[in-house]
């Protein structure tokens, strides 16, 4: 298996100060979004069904074949300022065929040419998938919303459509603690994302200090839109959402990064409490807010269909599709002329912000044009 773009790209090494996912970089270097970020979309195969799983509805039992390895590699080696790769699903890990045939050789591809990658996985399976990685991944990244087992039960397989027993998912739960805590000490970077919804924005300290003790390097926190297969959950308000995120900056440890995504809260904004929140975030030490990948500089590709979606969970139709297109050049098309992408492609240098996503939009700002609005720094 041959790979076109063999140099080495260097990168500075990944931290507080260098997010290699965040867009604010590309755009800031070339004056323009560029596509730097490309996820794979390997499976739709899971151990689990949850209740906010934002691709709940492409879940299935069994999968078709997927694409060819050697086209998705041409089709990386096409992107000419390609920063970071994730694989995601379903669960990657869910059959062990697939991380050795797959993700192995993609991650494997990224760290010959420099480019950093993640993994979307629960690690509820067993330590030996996950401990072949460890030479090549550079970020795990597990969802992590519980304050204990019974959490877990009620929201890992609130949608598994028939009962799952206690014992079962305590076993997982317990398998995810250990898997993360052996993982972090081998030296993964593990990444926990916590959501902010209806459930957790009163136990975000609590949930903080159980990701801590389970070893993660870092504390991910992100607003839970309500879309999709996740589209009947109650949304939560943004009085609620500030309260909860000033509770969990209260509480946290200071010496573990905190990286926000996807909030609702703008420098821009007219509102004094979201200012003050916003001020607080830039001047904690080790906390940072990433601006959404998603349509600004990276795309998902699907393994089975090679089709190319520009966003994640927004209503919008595959963009092109790698068999007969390379990737950078149906990026383009989405940045130069989709009129959704007009509608919030803004940004302000001076907050270090890309705008709000199409969802945070529809969501909370409907009659807003963030265009007109200027940073009050």
């Amino acid at each position: 298996m041959s790979i076109v773009n063999s140099a080495t790209q260097i990168y500075p090494s990944m931290s507080p100060a260098n997010d290699p996912w965040d867009p604010i970089h590309s755009l800031r270097m070339h004056g323009r979004h560029m596509l730097t970020s490309v996820e794979m979309t390997i499976t739709n195969l899971c151990n689990m069904r949850c209740e906010h799983c934002a691709v709940g509805d492409s879940l299935v039992m069994k999968e078709p074949e997927q694409i060819p390895l050697e086209l998705m590699l041409r089709r990386l080696d096409e992107v000419e300022h390609l920063r970071t790769i994730s694989i995601t699903g379903g669960e990657p890990t869910f059959r062990k065929q697939t991380v050795e045939d797959k993700i192995i050789p993609l991650l494997r591809y990224a760290s010959e040419r420099g480019i950093k990658t993640q993994i979307n996985s629960n690690l509820t399976l067993d330590y030996e998938r996950y401990e072949q990685l460890l030479p090549y991944l550079d970020v795990m990244h597990i969802s992590f919303n519980y304050t204990g087992p019974e959490d877990f039960h009620e929201v890992g397989f609130a949608r598994s459509g028939h009962p799952v027993r206690r014992e079962v998912s305590d076993r997982m739960y317990h398998a995810m603690i250990e898997n993360t805590q052996r993982l972090s000490a081998a030296g993964m970077f593990i990444s926990a994302e916590t959501m902010i919804n209806y459930r957790t924005h009163e136990k975000l300290p609590e949930i903080h200090k159980l990701i801590l003790d389970m070893g993660c390097q870092r504390h991910e926190v992100h607003p839970m839109y309500a879309a999709d297969f996740a589209e009947g959950l109650p949304v939560l308000s943004l009085e609620d959402m500030r309260k909860g995120i000033h509770s969990l900056l209260d509480a946290r440890d200071p010496k573990v990064w905190m990286l926000f995504g996807t909030l609702p809260f703008f420098a821009c904004s007219n509102v004094m409490e979201d200012l003050e929140l916003v001020r607080r975030l830039r001047k904690e030490p080790m906390v940072t807010v990433r601006n959404d990948p998603d349509g600004r500089n990276r795309v998902n590709v699907n393994m089975f269909t090679g089709d190319v979606f520009v966003t994640d969970f927004a209503a919008i139709p595959s963009f092109g599709n790698v068999m007969g297109e390379k990737l950078d050049d149906i990026f383009n098309k989405w940045i130069d002329t989709h009129p959704l992408n007009q509608t919030v492609n803004c940004h302000c240098d001076a907050a270090a912000c890309c705008g709000p996503n199409l969802l945070v939009s529809d969501m909370y700002y409907k009659q807003t044009d963030f265009k007109s609005r200027q940073a009050i720094i």
